[in-house]
């Protein structure tokens, strides 16, 4: 029998993923040990309560509360406790103490990620955080290695499960939003307190992840536009079913040059979008996550699967660490970050795409000749136009596509429609993206 040289784990945390991940590195160590080289050893789980219920039976022996003794006792150290705080200051301690960091703690990354990559880098330390993006999928290897020597051009992701259950229920039954996010309560995919996935918190958080590695680039959570879901409608769902296209929350990470002044930089944003069905995104159903990564030379490519779920987000977590403890069988220092582009992150009016406007106006000579000037006074060309008219009614429903234009103009056209005389209310305005 091979004799192995132990490797020791220090486990921050034990909810549903950190559970999972200490049982099947328990059940799963001799298999482990054949793949690194050396033996796992969890020498300790840090958990606010040894006494509260757990997804997975733990060896009582391994829990404890003191958190500082278990990182100073680990060669690396896996931290799965989720928020800011303690979380840093933990992390930063593990790197300082000499260990290696897994991570799955978006909102850490997304807001203090700069600082903690210099840390490591500054030791030689490697911090690893797939499970922090898109959950089992693999996203951050492809986009920090296997792309690496590629120019990523664009990233469209679904990267919120709870959204994109919520807003499938509403295409496939017609159910409003209160209801699906009802049903998303029941079945676990939503929390009691819903804001962080509705309000599209969480999506941002991981398109500045996405961002800063694709585009060697250090994006900011706050620099990421950010609208939730909470403006759509069961009418919005059902217009865009019969237009055939399909409403998602979408995290977009794209590089930009500005077509004025020629300047190079990046956009990060997060927002309900209109999705045509003959996109790869539009088949993504229930609480799945996908991101569909556009680059120069491979090509558009797409990443597809559970985005959540203790079991599956812990093999992420698992897969950073067999690679961490890989180099510690061979030796050698930490994979550093990549941010050396230094490309500025361009404000939201900067950006390309294209609107879906619902108007309801009068239903009277000369209103499609003023709505024509309308858009033309600010430089935005109408692509299609779609005009009902309900039998007694004296008001018309006109939804109107636009061809590409900034989306500064496009947002001063709503804006001035909003004003204008012949027009009611503005039902709806949603991006069109994706567009095959």
């Amino acid at each position: 029998m091979i004799e192995y040289r132990s490797i020791r784990v220090g486990l921050l945390g034990a909810g549903s993923v950190g559970s999972q991940v200490a049982r099947l590195l328990l059940e799963h160590s001799d298999e482990l040990a054949q793949r690194i080289g050396a033996r796992i050893e969890l020498v300790g789980i840090a958990v606010r309560d040894v006494d509260a219920k757990r997804d997975a039976e733990l060896p009582r022996e391994l829990l404890t509360t003191d958190a500082d003794a278990l990182i100073l006792g680990s060669d690396i150290v896996i931290e799965l406790m989720g928020g800011i705080e303690p979380a840093r200051t933990l992390v930063l301690q593990a790197i300082a103490s000499g260990a290696d960091v897994v991570t799955g703690n978006k909102a850490l990354l997304a807001n203090h990620g700069p600082e903690l990559f210099a840390a490591a880098e500054q030791v030689g330390a490697q911090l690893s955080y797939e499970a922090a993006v898109a959950g089992a999928i693999p996203i951050i290897r492809p986009l920090r290695d296997s792309l690496a020597g590629d120019r990523v051009d664009r990233i469209l992701g679904i990267v919120n499960g709870t959204t994109n259950f919520i807003l499938d229920r509403m295409d496939q039954t017609g159910a409003s939003l209160e209801d699906a996010l009802a049903s998303a309560t029941e079945l676990g995919y939503a929390e009691a307190d819903p804001t962080a996935d509705i309000g599209g918190y969480d999506a941002a958080q991981k398109a500045a992840i996405l961002a800063s590695l694709a585009f060697h680039t250090s994006v900011p959570v706050e620099a990421v536009h950010r609208e939730g879901i909470t403006g759509v409608s069961a009418e919005q769902v059902d217009s865009a079913r019969r237009a055939g296209y399909v409403v998602k929350l979408l995290a977009i990470c794209e590089r930009l040059t500005d077509a004025e002044t020629g300047e190079e930089g990046v956009s990060a944003r997060v927002y309900p979008a209109l999705v045509p069905r003959s996109h790869p995104l539009a088949a993504v159903h229930g609480a799945n996550n996908a991101v569909f990564v556009e680059a120069s030379a491979a090509g558009p490519l797409m990443f597809y699967g559970a985005g959540a779920g203790g079991v599956q987000t812990a093999s992420a977590v698992l897969g950073d660490l067999v690679a961490i403890a890989r180099r510690h069988v061979i030796g050698g220092p930490g994979t550093a970050e990549s941010t050396h582009a230094a490309l500025p992150v361009l404000e939201i009016g900067r950006i390309t795409t294209r609107y879906a406007i619902t108007l309801e106006v009068a239903d009277e000579p000369g209103v499609l000749e003023q709505i024509a000037h309308t858009f033309a006074d600010h430089g935005v060309s109408v692509e299609q136009l779609q005009q009902t008219v309900s039998e007694g009614s004296e008001r018309a429903t006109l939804v109107i596509g636009t061809h590409e234009a900034k989306e500064s103009a496009l947002a001063e056209t709503v804006a001035a429609l909003a004003q204008s005389p012949v027009v009611a209310s503005v039902a709806s305005v949603l991006r069109v993206e994706g567009a095959v």
